[in-house]
């Protein structure tokens, strides 16, 4: 069996290849083994006698390295060629596929530090994924909005509002002229505002209005609830859900196959604790939002670029959303987004992604509607009085 081969010695519709950023306390050849190994046939450092040859050729990795080279470094990064023989793809599904990539090698003493930067799949692989439902695509015919930024408005207070206030406040939104509406992650289904009734209150009046928007009910719950939890949404008129990452990555692909016609919205509150790059382990945010797509998102919180309280890695950012789009996915900028970063966003990633505002609409001098307006004139680039009271604000960054 030949573990060390160059890209041009496999068939990559045969194996899925992640790119790792790895620090070893001994070398990379070391850390590579352990990986390749201890990810896919056994133990990396014993043999036994059920290890036949046919079964290293068929189920083992590829260290697409060359071996000299990686004996002489300590820090650097690495490919490894998993098989797709591995996985049952239908069933199997984003979490075994990660299980895979960062599972048992993160706990071996060799390997300092690991993160999964890249990961290519085939096309037969691709196939198991279904693609968001809508999509940049689908969402801009649904609202009917082109050829500039698509714009969100996000629920706050983050939980504690009762139903009929909460509608007092989508109904400022909706005539302010958002596109999208999502709850706050922090609610879900709250004995103060439950989800059926909130959902049945909001959904009967965004029915009866001359354009349409995309409510996003947050509906985070444990896997045996979740799937009638959002029939439920589906049922009482609801148009969209949004799910934490701590509902787990595969419950979005759960979803994607209801084949429901609702929108999925990603929400990414905690992800540094997968995601974050000053862990010794890791996965870096592009990969994740490359799966998302994959699996059927049709918005996601992608992080923030050009101002704001985030702290996010403008790069990773940039990257993130170029797989997004790539799966028609709509990147969603949020955290400190206010009127006066429109143009600066703009300048930097273009005009494919939504501007999602919670602080600078509620929070605007005027209230919800005077907030809403201002963001919605900035990206129109129609400046009105609720925009320079916005601006004064919270000024203007080019």
């Amino acid at each position: 069996m030949k573990f060390y081969r160059p890209h041009n010695e496999i068939d990559k519709e045969k194996y899925f290849i992640a790119t790792y950023e790895i620090v070893s306390k001994t070398n990379l050849k070391d850390a590579a083994w352990n990986i390749a190994i201890g990810q896919s046939v056994g133990n990396p450092n014993n043999r036994n006698e059920w290890e036949t040859e046919e079964l290293f050729e068929n189920h083992s990795c590829i260290i697409l390295e060359d071996e000299k080279k990686l004996e002489n470094n300590k820090k650097g990064k690495i490919q490894i060629a998993f098989p797709t023989a591995n996985i049952d793809w239908e069933t199997d599904g984003v979490s075994h596929l990660l299980c895979q990539l960062m599972g048992g090698h993160v706990d071996i003493d060799i390997i300092f530090f690991c993160r999964l930067k890249a990961l290519e799949l085939p096309i037969l692989v691709k196939k198991y994924f279904l693609g968001p439902k809508y999509g940049m695509s689908g969402f801009r015919k649904f609202v009917n909005s082109y050829n500039k930024p698509l714009l969100g408005a996000i629920i706050k207070p983050k939980i504690g509002i009762k139903p009929n206030l909460l509608l007092d406040m989508v109904k400022q939104l909706v005539d302010g002229g958002v596109d999208f509406i999502k709850e706050d992650e922090i609610m879900s289904n709250p004995v103060v505002c439950p989800l059926e009734v909130r959902v049945e209150l909001i959904s009967n009046y965004l029915a009866k209005q001359s354009r349409k928007v995309v409510l996003c009910h947050t509906v985070n719950c444990d896997p045996h609830i979740l799937s009638s939890r959002i029939k439920r949404v589906y049922e009482l008129g609801g148009n969209g859900v949004h799910i934490n990452i701590f509902s787990g990555l595969g419950s979005y692909m759960s979803i994607r196959k209801m084949n429901l016609p609702i929108f999925l919205h990603f929400q990414k509150s905690g992800d540094r604790l997968f995601t974050f790059k000053e862990h010794r382990y890791s996965i870096a945010w592009p990969v994740l939002c490359q799966l998302a797509g994959l699996m059927g998102v049709d918005t996601i919180q992608t992080g923030m670029v050009g101002g704001g309280y985030s702290n996010d890695d403008q790069s990773e950012v940039i990257e993130a959303m170029s797989q997004l789009h790539r799966e028609n996915s709509v990147p969603a900028l949020s955290c400190g987004f206010h009127p006066g970063l429109v143009d600066k966003v703009n300048s930097i990633v273009g005009i494919d992604y939504m501007a999602n505002s919670g602080g600078a609409i509620h929070g605007h001098p005027g209230g919800s509607l005077s907030g809403a307006l201002a963001m919605r004139q900035a990206i129109d680039n129609n400046h009105g009085k609720e925009y320079e009271i916005a601006i004064k604000k919270w000024g203007y960054e080019k």
